[in-house]
């Protein structure tokens, strides 16, 4: 199990991870829009996680005699995720801390600004301000930069993972005495 969780976790976090990497250079070459960036990004988590579907069938098939439960099965699935996950933190937290330690401020800028182009009311838009300057707090502190980066990734990754094992399950067949 641990070499299936590995090679997939791996291969989906290789793919994630590059996705991001090429959506955040598109993001900074066109910094008035950083919609499509974000599109590309959600885009790139959801190719990276068809191998936990794939991992958690090769699992099932090659590993563990063509069946598993759903329980096993979202286990697999989960740490396959998981894997992926931690590349996808690791990476971001080189290319923010190394690269671009001025996102938090060009993503606020970008937010308050189509912000403004909506029409909000002064009162919406001071409250669209102070929730990106706890942003821009949270973003200080390293532990929170982890914790709101896997929660752009993580919870993707378990639907995923409950989608796949909900498909893949197949338990033993009965044999009746």
């Amino acid at each position: 199990m641990k070499k299936t969780i590995l090679i997939f976790g791996s291969i989906a976090g290789i793919i994630v991870t590059t996705m991001m990497v090429f959506a955040t250079y598109q993001c900074y070459n066109n910094q008035e829009n950083f919609e499509p960036s974000m599109v590309l990004g959600y885009l790139g988590m959801l190719l990276a996680f068809s191998f936990v579907f794939v991992g958690i069938r090769n699992f099932r098939n090659n590993y563990n005699g063509g069946v598993i439960t759903f329980g096993k099965a979202f286990k697999v699935g989960f740490l396959i995720a998981l894997v992926a996950s931690i590349f996808y933190v690791g990476v971001w937290l080189i290319e923010y801390y190394y690269f671009i330690p001025d996102f938090m401020d060009k993503y606020i800028d970008f937010v308050i600004n189509q912000s403004k182009a909506e029409g909000l009311t002064d009162a919406e838009m001071q409250v669209k301000i102070q929730d990106m300057e706890t942003y821009r707090e949270w973003y200080k502190n390293p532990l929170m930069v982890i914790l709101l980066t896997f929660s752009e990734i993580l919870p993707l990754g378990i639907i995923v993972s409950l989608i796949s094992a909900l498909i893949l399950k197949k338990n033993p067949q009965r044999i009746n005495s």
